[in-house]
């Protein structure tokens, strides 16, 4: 697998060897998320408070968009990332200004092979983990899922990038239900063809669509990202029935 880097119009592009994005960083605001889905990734933020997540598990570096939003914006997060190829991280450190931070720990291995060896329970697992012809392989099987669920503290939350050439999640997000016995939800898929799902052991009380957009409207003001555009996207779905969040 080649590892490319190119730039357009002040934003720094990372490939696998084909023309497939694996991340990207606007040179100007290297801290910032500039892609839709790695913006999307950072909703499991509106179901807690600042001081969450304390501990979170990454499968898949890439850029570093969102290790580098989580590292800046909740200080209080130790910060485990899996990468099976050394040189992403090498990439993201010389391109992509990965901190070097004590916070945050690069593993180098097999993201499904850590979670079903590790012992330690997360706040928020995240995974994006793709290869050069975007395939997934391991990570979106239903052992992966209910190992992710084994790992998950009592209030944690999975939040994984489904990335499809035709755009149909079905199969992955039945995988997820099954998992999590009928708690996820997937997002209506970005123009880029992500789509973002999540699961939970629990999330309770359900929020409602008041509580979602006054904690935006925080993260907004705090961080600068904006999930207003998400949030709304996200009414228009049978998740939102109600105004209540059915996860």
């Amino acid at each position: 697998m080649n590892i490319d880097i190119s730039e357009e119009a002040g934003v720094r592009y990372l490939h696998f060897g084909s023309s497939w994005i694996q991340g990207a960083m606007r040179i100007a605001r290297p801290f910032a998320l500039e892609l839709d889905y790695t913006r999307e990734m950072m909703v499991p933020l509106l179901l807690h408070g600042d001081d969450w997540p304390r501990s979170v598990l990454q499968i898949g570096l890439g850029a570093a968009s969102v290790t580098k939003f989580l590292h800046r914006h909740r200080p209080q997060a130790k910060l485990t990332v899996v990468e099976i190829d050394p040189r992403v991280e090498a990439a993201a450190r010389q391109f992509f200004k990965l901190p070097d931070d004590p916070r945050i720990s690069i593993r180098h291995g097999d993201g499904a092979d850590f979670v079903i060896e590790s012992r330690q329970r997360y706040d928020l697992i995240l995974v994006d983990g793709f290869d050069a012809q975007a395939r997934t392989g391991r990570l979106d099987t239903l052992p992966f899922y209910l190992d992710c669920r084994a790992r998950l503290a009592a209030d944690g939350l999975l939040c994984v990038n489904l990335l499809s050439r035709r755009r149909d999640f079905r199969q992955s997000v039945k995988r997820l239900e099954d998992a999590f016995a009928g708690r996820a939800i997937a997002f209506p898929s970005c123009d880029s063809g992500n789509a973002i799902a999540l699961a939970a052991l629990a999330v309770s009380p359900a929020p409602t669509f008041q509580d979602l957009k006054a904690a935006a409207l925080h993260l907004k003001k705090t961080t600068g990202l904006n999930l207003l555009p998400t949030l709304a996207r996200l009414a228009e779905s049978r998740h939102l029935a109600g105004g209540v969040l059915r996860l």
